[in-house]
């Protein structure tokens, strides 16, 4: 496993989930675990890891695996992760999430630490320029309510503005906030009372809500937002074939994390990925199965394909109708 790259992600929480049982466990433990915290894909690259001793984290006694460390194991910070984190403080999407004080005090704790990069260090050639505000104390705030709001389950008064410039006004309550990479910016997965007085799911934009007031009602039923999310989805998913060289695969499922997936081998160098969406996703997922590479290929769905060559033929007009530059010789 690499020193650094992933830690706080995903496989080290799950492998630091673990390897803090106290308890023998069986394969079919680990691969729950894993299921349950991780990514489908996630056993693609953990499983063979375990079971050949790749990463000798286990004893393995017949069918049982201990793990190797005690349960009194501490894991205090490096200063390598000193450095990661006061990297993030860096980040202008972090204090959407921590308050003025709580922001201070980590700065004051990480003063004399080096940032492990800096914003002025990255340069994103494909995402859009006109990103939400998130030093606007106005959007802060209302982030800060939405995410409260979500935790606890209350509904939130919404005045929202539409694509087509019409003024909406509901109480929902906020099921899930999402950021998009492409558009840097954050979406909102919201609940709303349907006429048949079960839940619909809307996505809003969070630069579009103007004001957002936290209420004291809260929702009282059990809503699946999973469930809810999977109903929305067109019946067929995308089918993409990845041909692993240049670590395409482990690229792609990081190009594509944000979407439910199912990732299958299909011989030594191929893996199949089908790509569950809905309307709403199709725009963001082409222009990011265009800008993947060659070493991905789209199989289908046919409504896919169809928006996928139209697109490439928009492209092609544009390339051929731009003018000429004129060099000095």
């Amino acid at each position: 496993m690499e020193l650094f790259s992933e830690i706080y992600s995903c496989y080290y929480q799950v492998l630091r989930h673990l390897l803090c049982s106290r308890s023998a466990l069986t394969m079919q433990d680990i691969r729950e675990q894993i299921c349950q915290e991780g990514f489908e894909e996630s056993m693609l690259s953990i499983i063979p890891k375990i079971e050949n001793g790749t990463w000798n984290l286990f004893e393995k006694d017949g069918e049982l695996y201990f793990s190797k460390l005690s349960p009194s194991f501490l894991t205090p910070l490096s200063n390598l992760e000193k450095s990661y984190l006061k990297a993030l403080l860096s980040d202008s999407r972090i204090g959407l999430f921590l308050g003025r004080e709580q922001l201070e005090t980590l700065r004051r704790m990480l003063a004399d630490v080096a940032p492990l990069w800096k914003p002025g260090q990255f340069y994103y050639y494909d995402r859009f320029a006109n990103g939400d505000p998130y030093q606007n104390e106005a959007y802060r705030q209302c982030f800060q309510t939405l995410l409260q709001a979500q935790k606890n389950q209350r509904y939130v008064d919404i005045d929202y503005t539409s694509p087509n410039g019409n003024r909406l006004h509901h109480w929902y309550v906020p099921a899930r906030l999402e950021y998009s990479v492409k558009n840097d910016k954050f979406r909102l997965l919201a609940l709303k009372p349907a006429k048949n007085g079960n839940m619909k799911l809307e996505i809003l934009n969070l630069s579009r809500i103007r004001n957002a007031r936290p209420t004291e009602k809260k929702l009282t039923s059990s809503v699946d937002l999973n469930t809810l999310i999977r109903q929305s989805y067109y019946k067929e998913p995308v089918k993409l074939h990845i041909v692993n060289k240049r670590n395409a695969l482990e690229r792609a499922m990081l190009h594509f994390a944000n979407y439910e997936k199912n990732t299958a081998r299909i011989d030594e160098n191929t893996y199949e990925c089908l790509i569950y969406y809905n309307q709403g996703m199709e725009a963001e997922l082409l222009i990011e199965v265009l800008s993947f590479g060659p070493m991905l290929t789209v199989l289908g769905n046919e409504k896919f394909l169809h928006s996928l060559r139209e697109r490439l033929k928009k492209q092609s007009l544009l390339l051929q109708n731009e003018p000429l530059l004129d060099f000095p010789e």
